[in-house]
Order: C-alpha cells, then sequence, then structure tokens
C-alpha cells in the first residue's frame, strides 16, 4: 500500500440553507498537510462534491499561510479536489476528517463518504482521524457489525461550550457534534479554549480545535509509520 492519506472535506459554502458564509479552515489544512509531507506521505483531497473547495480563516499575515497561499502544488489540490467516486480506498492508510463550520454539512451523511473511511479502518486496517469541526464526519460511521466506530471509544471534537448556541450559524447545525458522540456511546473529551487537545484510541485519532491539528497529523504519522 501506498504511504498515502485522504484528507475528506466538505463542499459546502454556506451554513445550512442560510446566506451565512463557511469554509473548509485553511489552518487545519496547511497544519496536517505540511507534518504528512515532511514524512514523506502524500496527501489527496476528496470533497463531498469534487472540484474547488470554499476555504475559511485565511490569513496571509501568519507566515504559514502565506506561504501554502502561494505554494501552486497546494493550491492546486484545493482547487481540484476528488469526487467520493473517484476515491480508491484501497490506496490510504488513513482518512482526516478536516474542520471548519462547513464540516458540518453534506459529510456525515455522505454514504460513498462514510464507505470509503471504514473500508480504510477495517480492510485497510487503518487510521480514521478528524479534528475540530471534522469530527462531525466520524458521528454516523458503523463497523461491519452494525456498531458506531464510536461506541465506547475516546473522542474529541470541537465541544458544545465552546459553540455560539445563540448565534445564526450554530442554528443551522443539523446536530450537536458532543451530544451526538455521546448519544452514541462515545466517551468525548476536551480541555482549555485554544489550546491544543488529543485523543488517541487505537486507530481513531481525533483533535478538539484547529490548534490540534498538528499534534493529530504527527500521532497519525508515529501510527502509520509503525503499520
Amino acid at each position: 500500500m501506498n504511504k498515502r492519506v485522504l484528507f475528506i472535506t466538505s463542499s459546502a459554502d454556506h451554513h445550512g440553507e442560510s446566506s451565512l458564509p463557511t469554509g473548509v479552515s485553511f489552518s487545519e489544512l496547511v497544519e496536517a498537510y505540511e507534518v504528512f509531507i515532511n514524512a514523506g506521505y502524500q496527501v489527496d483531497v476528496v470533497s463531498t462534491q469534487g472540484g474547488k473547495l470554499p476555504l475559511a480563516y485565511i490569513n496571509t499575515s501568519n507566515e504559514k499561510h502565506k506561504k501554502f497561499v502561494y505554494n501552486q502544488d497546494f493550491m492546486y489540490l484545493l482547487a481540484n479536489t476528488l469526487a467520493p467516486e473517484q476515491v480508491d480506498a484501497s490506496q490510504y492508510l488513513a482518512v482526516h476528517y478536516v474542520g471548519g463550520g462547513n464540516a458540518m454539512y453534506q459529510v456525515a451523511e455522505n454514504k460513498a463518504l462514510q464507505a470509503i473511511a471504514m473500508a480504510v479502518y477495517e480492510q485497510n486496517n487503518g487510521i480514521v482521524s478528524s479534528v475540530c469541526h471534522g469530527t462531525a464526519g466520524i458521528v454516523n460511521l458503523k463497523l461491519s457489525n452494525g456498531e458506531y466506530l464510536i461506541t465506547g471509544r475516546k473522542v474529541s471534537g470541537y465541544p458544545t461550550a465552546f459553540e455560539k448556541t445563540d448565534a445564526a450559524y450554530y442554528q443551522q447545525f443539523p446536530f450537536d457534534i458532543e451530544n451526538t458522540i455521546k448519544q452514541r456511546g462515545g466517551k468525548f473529551s476536551y480541555r482549555e479554549r485554544n489550546q491544543s487537545y488529543i485523543q488517541i484510541d487505537g486507530r481513531i485519532i481525533t483533535g478538539t480545535n484547529y490548534q490540534s491539528s498538528k499534534a493529530v497529523a504527527l500521532a497519525m504519522v508515529e501510527t502509520m509509520n509503525d503499520m
């Protein structure tokens, strides 16, 4: 099997049915991508609809953001994402669900993406990982025995306490990440706001927020190197 990681992202550019814009967190993309590339892994990106990704939270005063905004190979990858039907799951050691507000839409319910993730996990003995709102993408994943992947497992993601629950964007969310994980038997945890925090439970590796992206990727590399 090739040393390849698949980023799973959403093509949604607005919150639900509203006019509120949203996108994939640029920080979460670049922090994980840099770790994987430096460790000798290839990164592919799939989105719910394929093609150009909507991007959020780009800050060109940030040196790392500036570096990747002007990295033609990286930006080509984000402008030409794979559609789910173009993905050969047998080629990947890991799937990585990237956050940003748009990760709440189109991903969790996408049957093709579910099949890809579970093929990587069960058939390839690979990793399922997520960061921040990207954890929304794993709540519906089921093992071949019909049980939810997260049942009885330690999981992190963006907690309810960090959300602005009275804000317009939150009213568009189809579900709450923390509550859904708990309802499905997952052991949800997080730490201080704006601090990196990850959970490693076997081949399930998850992080609380965008600050956790690098740590999640490093933990994934360590696990993949041992495969």
